[in-house]
């Protein structure tokens, strides 16, 4: 499981500098490639430094995705009835549980020699939802990973990964309506609060 995440965060990451792209394809290969290569240039990053990776997901990619549209779309109905506190503290949280899970899998890319290989997109004229389709290649193993961008006034972004054929918003809506038939939308943000502080100790 540890190489599927490990190959899962090299294709999420993505950087600032790939806003100027202009197919979405283009832009998931400068910032795959692109952030990669830099983790491997960092002393620190390239030797196990949490705190540096850390400090390189939080960086290059909450910057250039759509996290307030993952977390809107994670939590679903109840989003709408949640107050304006209520919604800050679930994008905060849930984006630093996704910097926290990208951290940890990225440290063990380091040492990997990685390949990528992508699909143009096919994006009709006016579309502003589409999945790109890329290949992860390490260790002899072919992971296939799809994304799906949305663009908004400032360009492309990721908002959603499919990996082994599970979309990462489908994962945690099941996750986050349990915790909301728990304990409303507080008991979610409990949950994530609970569970970063264990990811932080």
């Amino acid at each position: 499981m540890k190489r599927y995440l490990s190959a899962f965060l090299a294709a999420a990451v993505v950087s600032t500098a790939a806003y100027a792209q202009s197919s979405p394809d283009a832009l998931v290969k400068s910032a795959v490639e692109g952030t990669v290569a830099a983790m491997k240039a960092d002393p620190q990053a390239r030797g196990g430094d949490m705190a540096k990776i850390t400090e390189l997901v939080q960086t290059r990619f909450v910057p250039a995705t759509d996290f307030q549209r993952t977390t809107r779309i994670a939590v679903g109905k109840p989003w709408s009835t949640a107050t304006p506190e209520q919604q800050k503290q679930l994008y905060e949280q849930f984006t630093l549980l996704l910097v926290h899970t990208y951290a940890a899998s990225l440290s063990q890319l380091r040492d990997q020699d990685v390949k990528f290989k992508f699909v143009p997109a096919n994006v009709q004229a006016g579309s502003t939802d589409v999945v790109v389709q890329s290949h992860v290649i390490s260790n002899g193993g072919d992971d296939s990973i799809d994304y799906r961008l949305t663009k908004g006034p400032s360009g492309w972004k990721i908002y959603d990964i499919n990996m082994m054929g599970a979309w990462l918003i489908q994962v945690y809506q099941t996750q986050f309506a349990d915790q909301i038939a728990k304990g409303g939308i507080d008991g979610l943000i409990k949950f994530l609060t609970a569970h970063n502080a264990r990811g932080a100790g």
